[in-house]
C-alpha cells in the first residue's frame, strides 16, 4: 500500500481536486484505490454527493475509541463513489470538534497509522485529502503516509500559506526523526497571466527541487467534473488539467520507494 497526503495550510489551493483527479486515473489503472476525507469541511465528501452534516459514519468514527480502533471499523466506514475501483473514507463536520475532544487522550497522532493498517491488503494506494490547519488530523496524515504533496495556487497570498506549510513539515519531520518525501505542487496556473506566471518563478526560485518541474493549469472541466461528482478523468480524459495529472502521477510513481 502506498499512502499519499494532500495537504496545505491554506484552503482553496486545489487540495480536493488533486485527490480526485490522482485517484481516479489509479482506478483507471486498475489499482485498488481508498481516498480518505481529514477535512471537517468535507469538500471530498460533498464532491461524491454526500453530506458531511448527516452523514451518520465517517472518519470521526476512528477517534471515538481513547487512541484504540477496534477491529474491522474502518471497512465499516468505507463507502462508493462514481468512480469503479475508488472508494472513500468520508468526513463528517464533526472532525472539527476533535481538538476539544481528544486533550489528554494518548495515541491520538497514530490513528490513521491505525487504521490503515487493517486495510493494508485492500488497497493499492491511499490519498488523504487535509484540513488547512495544523492538528491532530494532519498530524494524523503525515504521520501515516509516504509521499507528502503540498498543492500551492501559483499566486502570491497562496505563497505565503505555502511557507507556513514548508515551517509545519520541517517541524513534523524533526519530531518524527524521518525524511517524509515531499513535493510542491504548483496549481491553477494560468500562463496568460503575469502575475501567475510571477508566481511560479518564485515557487520554483524559492523551493528550488522541492517543486514539480511543471503546473496543474487552470482547467473550467475541474468545476464540471465536481458538478457531476465525477473524477475528471470520467468527465474528460484529454482536457489539459487532466493529462497534466497524469504526467504528476508518473512522477509521484517514480519518487515512490516500492511505487506500484
Amino acid at each position: 500500500m502506498r499512502i499519499w497526503a494532500i495537504a496545505n495550510q491554506k484552503g482553496g489551493v486545489g487540495k480536493t481536486t488533486s485527490v480526485v483527479s490522482l485517484g481516479g486515473l489509479l482506478a483507471k489503472e486498475g489499482k485498488r484505490v481508498l481516498i480518505m476525507d481529514l477535512d471537517p469541511h468535507g469538500s471530498l465528501t460533498s464532491y461524491f454527493k454526500y453530506d458531511p452534516d448527516s452523514i451518520e459514519q465517517s472518519a470521526f468514527d476512528l477517534f471515538m475509541h481513547q487512541g484504540k480502533v477496534p477491529d474491522g471499523l474502518p471497512e465499516q466506514l468505507i463507502t462508493s463513489t462514481s468512480c469503479q475501483g475508488l472508494d472513500l473514507l468520508p468526513a463528517s463536520t464533526a472532525l472539527a470538534t476533535l481538538e476539544r475532544r481528544m486533550v489528554g487522550v494518548d495515541g491520538m497522532g497514530l490513528i490513521i497509522s491505525k487504521a490503515l493498517a487493517m486495510l493494508w491488503d485492500q488497497y493499492d494506494y491511499v490519498l488523504i485529502d487535509n484540513s488547512p490547519s495544523l492538528g491532530v488530523l494532519m498530524i494524523n496524515a503525515l504521520a501515516a503516509s509516504q509521499q507528502l504533496v503540498v498543492p500551492v495556487q501559483t499566486e502570491f497570498l497562496a505563497i505565503k500559506g505555502l511557507e507556513r506549510m514548508m515551517h509545519t513539515l520541517g517541524m513534523v519531520i524533526r519530531s518524527q526523526k524521518s525524511n517524509l518525501q515531499h513535493m510542491i505542487l504548483p496549481t491553477m496556473f494560468d500562463r496568460r497571466t503575469q502575475a501567475s506566471a510571477q508566481s511560479l518563478r518564485t515557487i520554483k526560485q524559492t523551493w528550488g527541487d522541492e517543486v514539480w518541474r511543471y503546473a496543474i493549469p487552470v482547467d473550467t472541466k475541474f468545476r464540471d467534473a465536481s458538478m457531476a461528482g465525477l473524477v475528471p478523468s470520467a468527465l474528460d480524459n484529454s482536457t489539459h488539467g487532466v493529462r497534466a495529472y497524469r504526467k504528476l502521477l508518473e512522477t509521484l510513481k517514480e519518487k515512490s520507494p516500492n511505487g506500484l
